[in-house]
């Protein structure tokens, strides 16, 4: 009888997911201890979500920063299921999802991210629009086509949250709409970017200058409706008139997370040891939005991408080594800098005794962005499709 490979199953197939799943397959498996590897995602592609921004301005496309799972893991041992989880039995070890299937794991990770919570201010849910996946750009861009192709003289947008996303969508509508838009960016602090270096906020601040951006600081979103937002700073409440208002501030746990019975913080993320498991389960894994996480040396880890593709790289070292009979490596966090985009060939860069911004601190950022991307297949064809563009956007404006 042909013994049951190991199983892994991987909830969630963002940079903590993904990126796990193929630090697997890079590992040295004996013939006797290679693991059946399942992705579990609702969406059927992967998304870049450093580069979603580029697609509010059509610098990039979407195959470039949303491959589909398929595509990506075609030539990988890895399977993927697009579903739902709807139920994870910890001490059955078993994920069962909407559509009836059931699977049994030997190791779980989670890696699901978090979700942008619109229910604390009424009317969010219904007119606001976050700013996390491929389907909240889409309806971005379909709202401004319509607003472009009206008889408006402005087009008013009000964006929530001054940390880097509301920052860099700030700068490219901005951008987008040009002399049309009437853009404010609405924060509950006294600055923007708050926790960022000096060097980046005082980019950001003079990028959104020259963009004319308002900004409302110290003001907070009481209500907003189809065609309103009202606003409170310092106890004076205005009601002004707006076509769109996008919602960059704030995460929560899933709430298929928050149900299961593991120790959880405050904000129902899950507590796990600095070798990224669970704690009293050491057969789970968690990383990334969704894990309350200290590195070995006891520091918050940071609800970033780069954290999360850092930790990618020991979640999978430490599945295999779990399996292989090897010592767990506790996680260290290596800050390697922050990066933003604050317009079309406009960004700032810094991180390891650099600093950057402008032309440069762009095409720095879009090549280790490059880098960075999940697979090398994808790379190269991405790659390819950068430097052949300025040659086919020249034939097609000869023609």
């Amino acid at each position: 009888m042909t013994e049951q490979p190991t199983r892994i199953c991987i909830l969630g197939g963002g940079f903590g997911g993904l990126y796990t799943a193929l630090r697997l397959t890079q590992l040295p498996w004996l013939p006797t201890q290679t693991p059946e590897i399942t992705i579990v995602d609702s969406r059927d592609r992967f998304v870049f979500a450093p580069l979603l921004y580029e697609l509010v301005t059509g610098e990039l496309q979407a195959w470039e920063i949303a491959p589909p799972f398929q595509q990506l893991l075609q030539d990988t041992p890895i399977r993927f299921i697009q579903g739902t989880v709807a139920d994870i039995d910890i001490t059955a070890q078993q994920v069962q999802l909407q559509d009836g299937q059931f699977l049994d794991y030997d190791r779980l990770v989670l890696a699901m991210g978090g979700e942008t919570p619109l229910d604390i201010v009424p009317g969010a849910q219904q007119y606001a629009i976050p700013f996390r996946r491929v389907e909240d750009a889409y309806r971005l861009q379909q709202r401004l086509r319509l607003l472009e192709a009206s008889d408006a003289e402005k087009i008013r947008v009000a964006i929530i949250g001054g940390g880097y996303s509301g920052v860099e969508l700030a700068c490219k509508l901005a951008e987008r709409l040009g002399k049309r838009g009437r853009l404010r960016l609405v924060d509950r602090g006294e600055e923007i970017l708050k926790s960022a270096p000096d060097f980046n906020r005082e980019a950001a601040q003079k990028a959104l200058s020259e963009r004319q951006v308002w900004l409302d600081l110290e003001t907070t979103v009481k209500s907003l409706d189809a065609e309103s937002i009202t606003l409170e700073y310092r106890d004076q409440v205005d009601t002004l008139p707006v076509d769109i208002v996008m919602w960059t501030v704030g995460t929560q746990t899933p709430d298929i997370v928050r149900s299961l019975p593991l120790k959880q913080n405050s904000e129902h993320q899950i507590i796990i040891n600095p070798k990224l498991q669970v704690i009293e389960h050491p057969e789970i894994f968690a990383l990334g939005d969704l894990a309350d996480s200290h590195d070995t040396e006891g520091k918050k880890v940071p609800k970033t991408a780069q954290a999360a593709f850092q930790q990618a790289d020991y979640a999978g070292w430490n599945l295999w080594a779990s399996l292989t009979g090897r010592p767990l490596l506790s996680f260290h966090y290596q800050a390697l800098g922050e990066m933003m985009t604050l317009g079309k060939d406009n960004a700032t860069l810094t991180g390891l005794g650099i600093k950057l911004d402008g032309q440069l601190a762009h095409v720095a950022r879009r090549l280790i962005y490059l880098y960075r991307l999940p697979t090398w297949e994808h790379q190269m064809r991405v790659a390819f499709n950068w430097i052949s563009r300025p040659f086919q956007e020249l034939m097609i404006n000869n023609k």
